[in-house]
């Protein structure tokens, strides 16, 4: 599983660093997860410069791609369809793959048209302009519909990168990467807790 965590200038560290420490608990499964941008550097919000990993068009080969948020969101999605716009790079699939995105990141999908009718979580500065954008936002911090996700507020990537790993390799795994990160003294708790926001997401989760 090879996973595009999107970064641009001025993201949030906790949305693109949480998810790649948790996700790649998985590499002896054969998981992956990168961060992925339009240039080879990347400084955060908060000024740490990163290298990333791969491009941006990893992302279309990707087989899940998360968008991380950032305090430039806005006027990269704003973008699409004019010369030069990052997002337009971008060939998702949700067909073949799992895609989530992030508090700002929601507006990405939003404007990418990935979302249509399903609803979504984002952050309350993101919230009017996902709306603006055609999709509801319920005020939960996790919402799933098939292979998309959404997740609203810096913590909730922790939920996003656990029905990613479920989603890809069953809840077991995705517990054992969980209790791996928990803090001492709370795993079991901190791994239910995680697992019981996620798990009505789930396909089986019916059954």
């Amino acid at each position: 599983m090879r996973i595009a965590i999107l970064t641009f200038d001025g993201f949030n560290e906790i949305d693109a660093f949480v998810p790649l420490g948790l996700l790649n608990r998985l590499s002896a499964r054969g998981w992956k997860a990168e961060i992925t941008g339009p240039t080879s550097h990347l400084t955060s919000m908060n000024g740490v410069t990163v290298q990333a990993q791969q491009p941006l068009e990893f992302a279309n080969e990707a087989d899940a791609v998360i968008f991380g948020s950032g305090i430039y969101t806005r006027a990269i999605a704003e973008d699409i369809g004019k010369r030069g716009a990052l997002l337009d790079r971008l060939r998702l699939d949700p067909l073949r793959q799992l895609i989530g995105a992030q508090c700002s990141g929601t507006l990405m999908m939003a404007r990418l048209g990935l979302l249509a009718d399903m609803p979504a979580c984002t952050d309350s500065n993101t919230k009017p302009w996902v709306i603006e954008a055609g999709v509801r936002v319920e005020e939960s911090p996790f919402l799933a519909r098939g292979s998309l996700a959404t997740a609203g507020g810096c913590l909730a990537s922790q939920y996003l990168a656990a029905w990613m790993m479920a989603r890809g390799a069953g809840l077991d795994a995705a517990a054992q990467a969980l209790r791996y990160a928990a803090p001492v003294g709370e795993k079991d708790a901190y791994v239910e807790r995680v697992l019981a926001v996620i798990r009505p997401f789930l396909p089986d989760a019916a059954g």
